[in-house]
């Protein structure tokens, strides 16, 4: 039963996430609002929905393992497993333009994220932070950038053409997420009980992994066309969101409590994998089937040593 639940909850999630960002973008589309700002917004970002939601509900649920491990899980399979497994399948430029922004910025988000867990909480105060330093990111990249900042590729097949038809995409894929996200969190807290795994491990691991399909599609489909800039800027750009966005409204909605075993491990992965991210990138400019080897075989012996824990 708790298998079912967590798989039902990633397919409602995926299908969930999907009409909401079709539906999203056609309501953007007939109101006149530029690619740049879909992409970066409704696309770039709708594609951390499964996140957002699960974290949210963890949290309501009592599960700030499953929350806030959610979140770290997520940024660590993002560079490390779909980065990786990326740049095996089709080697990626790296934009001379834009990376050294995002790149700077994503560290700077990853070092405030660390200096507030290591307090041990995320009030209200700390989300506050987080929103308000997001809607600076936000600002400054609308100001700034230029269509290869929007991090995702705005669908071009699949959006609704009409306007009740865009409303219910959105309205629709909403509540099918917000319910998905609901079943998940039912399956793997007790999943977690069953198997003798904290809450943390299981967010930091099958949560994650499931949360992130959205990016690992978005990623490989936009290698496999060649576009670079789309591939990594939708890391980059879900990695900055899955801190400041999710963390920040899960803080506000109901502070968490950081586990011990993520400050004391887990949170220092992550900014390793950052590290790894920025440093292969811009060495030269590319990141290769050799970087993308050792990112992904780095995610399969951080997972085995998750596991290795188990009782």
């Amino acid at each position: 039963m708790d298998i079912l639940l967590i798989v039902g909850g990633f397919v409602g999630l995926i299908l969930g996430g999907e009409l909401l960002v079709r539906g999203a973008v056609a309501v953007a589309q007939r109101f006149g609002v530029s690619p740049l700002v879909i992409g970066l917004t409704l696309v770039g970002f709708g594609t951390s929905m499964p996140e957002l939601v699960t974290s949210v509900q963890a949290a309501l649920a009592g599960a700030p393992g499953i929350a806030v491990g959610n979140v770290v899980g997520s940024n660590i399979a993002n560079i490390l497993l779909i980065l990786g497994l990326t740049a095996l399948l089709r080697p990626l430029a790296v934009s001379r333009h834009s990376f050294p922004r995002d790149a700077a910025v994503l560290c700077a988000v990853t070092a405030l994220g660390a200096v507030l867990f290591l307090n041990g909480t995320l009030g209200r105060g700390a989300g506050l932070v987080f929103l308000v330093a997001l809607a600076c990111f936000l600002i400054f990249t609308l100001k700034t950038g230029s269509a290869e900042d929007a991090g995702a590729e705005v669908p071009e097949v699949g959006i609704p053409q009409s306007l009740p038809l865009s409303l219910l995409f959105l309205v629709g894929g909403l509540i099918i997420t917000i319910v998905a996200a609901r079943f998940l969190v039912m399956g793997a807290v007790s999943l977690a009980a069953t198997l003798g795994m904290s809450e943390a491990a299981i967010g930091l691991t099958v949560v994650a992994v499931g949360t992130s399909l959205p990016e690992l599609v978005t990623s490989v489909i936009a290698a496999r066309r060649g576009q670079s800039d789309i591939a990594l800027g939708n890391i980059i750009g879900s990695n900055i969101f899955n801190i400041l966005g999710i963390l920040g409204v899960t803080a506000l909605v109901m502070p968490l409590e950081i586990p011990a075993s993520i400050v004391a491990f887990d949170l220092w992965i992550m900014i390793a994998a950052t590290a790894a991210l920025v440093g292969f990138g811009w060495t030269r400019w590319s990141i290769n089937r050799v970087e993308g080897g050792i990112l992904l075989a780095a995610y399969i012996f951080y997972v085995g040593f998750l596991l290795s824990q188990i009782g």
